[in-house]
This record gives C-alpha cells, structure tokens and sequence, in this order.
C-alpha cells in the first residue's frame, strides 16, 4: 500500500495557504525584531520512512526573541503512528499524508510571553480506499509574569477568529486548550491558554479549512500588540531566572504530553525541526516555592488558572 496523495487541487490549495502564512508571520516577526531568520529547507531521504519536503526558518540571539521558530512542513508516510489516531482507531496504521505551520516564539524579556501556534492538516486512506481529512491547530499563550489585558487581548482575538464559524466554537475550543495544555504529573495549567482544535472535519471540507485558515490569520494580531507592550520594561536577574525555571514546565509538556512532539518523532519526522520549539536556555529547581504575595506567586495563583477572560 502507498501513502495517499489528495486531489492535487486540495493540495495546492492548502500548501500555497500555509506557505504563504509562514512567509507572513517571519516577515513580521524579524521587522518586529530586526534580526535575521535562517531559512532551512530540507527534504526526507527516499531511505527514510516519512517522505516530503518542509521548510524551517529560525531566529535566535535577537533583539527582542531569544529564539522564535516557524516550520512548514508536507510529509506522507506508510501508516499513521499511534499520536495521531487516539480519536480514530479505525484509522490505525493508515497511509497518510500531513502538511503544517508550526510555531514558538520565545522572547528575551521576561514580561513578553512565550507563545505557540499551530495549523494543519492531515489525510489518511481508509480501509475502503476512501481518503479521510481533517484540520487541527490553535494557539495558547504561556506568560511568565501575568497582565490581565495581555490575556483579555489575546481570548478576545482567538474568540473573533472563530465567530463566523459558530457561537459554539470558542467556548469549546477554549475548554479544549485548557484540557490539553495541563501538565498532569504537576496538576498545573502551562499558561493563560487559547484555543485548540484536533480531528476537526465536521463543516465540510472547505468551510474546515476556512476556519483552520482564520485562526492562522488572526495569530499576528493576536500576539504582536502584546509584545509591543511589554517589550520594553525593564527587568533584573530575579525576573530573568523565574523566566528560565518557568521554562522548564514548558519543556517537560512539550517532551512529556505534547501529541505534536509525539507524532513527529514516532512516524519519523525531522527531529531538529520537531524540537524547534525548545527555549535556548531552562533551569530547573528543586520544589521551588515562590514568595507568597510576590508576582512570581501570582503567576500560580491568578493566571495559571482555568477562568474565563472574556
């Protein structure tokens, strides 16, 4: 059995769609920065068991982003690994075929927030033959010190980004986001949240995709007025070591929980690209106990909470 290829329409349609958002998003984000992304751009080895091709571009050392890395990426492969069909068993070990944008900016001042956002696509074939797609995606803010209007903003534009496509659409996607961005082994949310769809192909093809892309288009928005804000405030070596510790519950969600992480490296993905979204530089301290009233606490006690911020 070979991977499934989509009608070539659908295809262009979605590539020339994700290409063009990560062409968008690293143009805003190295004018915000001035600093330079490295543009990668690699191919699967015909030995290797994904085949496809994916573009990665990074920037690190920056002004503003210690690291900030975008990847395209449009692969197919023999048989979906296990991350990928939790939700459809009866697509276990399927051909496939996936394309996305993903991303992670981390910023150098400890006020600006981490942030994450991811768009894609997969298609897989079915035992009858037929070709099965579906979309996923979302973005969620991971703040190190908390500001109520960063995270109003950031809800509010999430929340208009779904509205053409139903009311029910941003609550759900939100109690999603807050689901899965949960660090189980520390009962701790990984920050203020945002949105999360997977598995999602119930308006239809085009109208899934056309809410796939509104929520790729409203990131800049979504995300850059919070670091224009925040960006200059200055900061001491107390705030920049929380920053690293709190870096740390980024890291183990994304090696530990992350299905992302997961199906790239089980069904054989680029690895440096996979792993794209490690921060530079963590630390890590043993059962670290913030000073009770301190903004460090506040973080725990105010924003790293399930609540509603719009």
């Amino acid at each position: 059995m070979t991977p499934p290829e989509l009608t070539r329409s659908r295809t262009e349609t979605v590539r020339s769609y994700l290409l063009g958002l990560q062409a968008r998003i690293v143009s805003s984000i190295a004018q915000l920065d001035g600093g330079t992304f490295v543009v990668d751009a690699w191919t699967k080895a015909p030995e290797e068991a994904l085949q496809g091709q994916g573009i990665t571009q990074i920037l690190e050392g920056g002004s503003v982003f210690e690291r900030a890395g975008c990847g395209f990426s449009h692969v197919r492969g023999l048989r979906l690994p296990p991350s990928a069909t939790q939700h459809r068993p009866e697509l276990s070990g399927a051909p496939f075929e996936a394309m996305g944008v993903s991303l992670v900016f981390h910023p150098r001042n400890p006020y600006v927030p981490t942030v994450h956002m991811n768009v894609r696509m997969l298609a897989a074939q079915g035992r009858d033959g037929q070709e099965v797609c579906w979309f996923g995606g979302g973005m969620d803010l991971t703040p190190y010190y908390g500001f109520d209007e960063d995270a109003k903003h950031f809800h509010s534009s999430c929340k208009a980004a779904l509205a053409p496509f139903g009311d029910d659409k941003y609550p759900r996607f939100k109690t999603w986001c807050d689901e899965y961005f949960y660090l189980k082994h520390r009962a701790e949310q990984r920050g203020v949240g945002g949105v999360f769809f997977d598995d999602f192909s119930e308006l239809g093809f085009e109208d899934s995709l056309a809410m796939m892309q509104s929520v790729g288009d409203s990131f800049l928005a979504a995300y850059l007025p919070i670091v224009e804000r925040r960006q200059g405030l200055e900061y001491g070596e107390r705030e920049r070591a929380f920053q690293l510790y709190r870096r740390g519950r980024y890291v183990e969600f994304n090696l530990v929980w992350d299905r992302g992480t997961h199906f790239g490296l089980q069904s054989g993905g680029r690895t440096e690209s996979i792993l794209l979204s490690m921060p530079p530089l963590v630390s890590w301290s043993y059962q670290h106990v913030p000073e009770p009233g301190s903004p460090e606490a506040e973080l725990t006690t105010q924003f790293l909470v399930r609540k509603d911020w719009v």
